[in-house]
């Protein structure tokens, strides 16, 4: 099992930025995968995570500005960043539930990207 994100770097304030998390070794329509984040000196932090049914799930700091998404023939799991303010910034890692619908028991963890929210 392998995920690997990419597509973090620095953007101003109100930019936007796409993720992605290419999983290898699993079936993503048979997982839940999550987006994770931690800031410097924070702990980390849930912000959201798309089922194998598929449902979406988001924390309320980021509800209306990112969306989750995901394409099962690719086996990938996007996260659209809009409006995006300095408190996004941090280290982004996606992550695999135990099974699909589970996105808060992770059994897999990316490396992370990271994204930088800087004028």
């Amino acid at each position: 099992v392998q995920l690997v994100e990419s597509g973090g770097g620095l953007v101003q304030p109100g930019g936007s930025l796409r993720l992605s998390c290419v999983a290898s070794g699993f079936p993503i329509d048979s997982y839940a995968v999550s987006w994770h984040r931690q800031a410097p000196g924070k702990g980390r932090e849930f912000v959201a995570a798309i089922t194998g049914v598929p449902e979406t799930v988001y924390s309320d700091s980021v509800k209306g500005r990112f969306t989750i998404s995901k394409d099962d023939s690719k086996n990938v799991v996007y996260l659209q960043m809009d409006k995006l303010t300095p408190d996004d910034t941090g280290v982004y890692r996606c992550a695999r539930g135990r099974n699909w619908v589970a996105y808060d028991v992770v059994d897999y963890w990316g490396q992370g990207t990271q994204v930088t929210v800087s004028s």
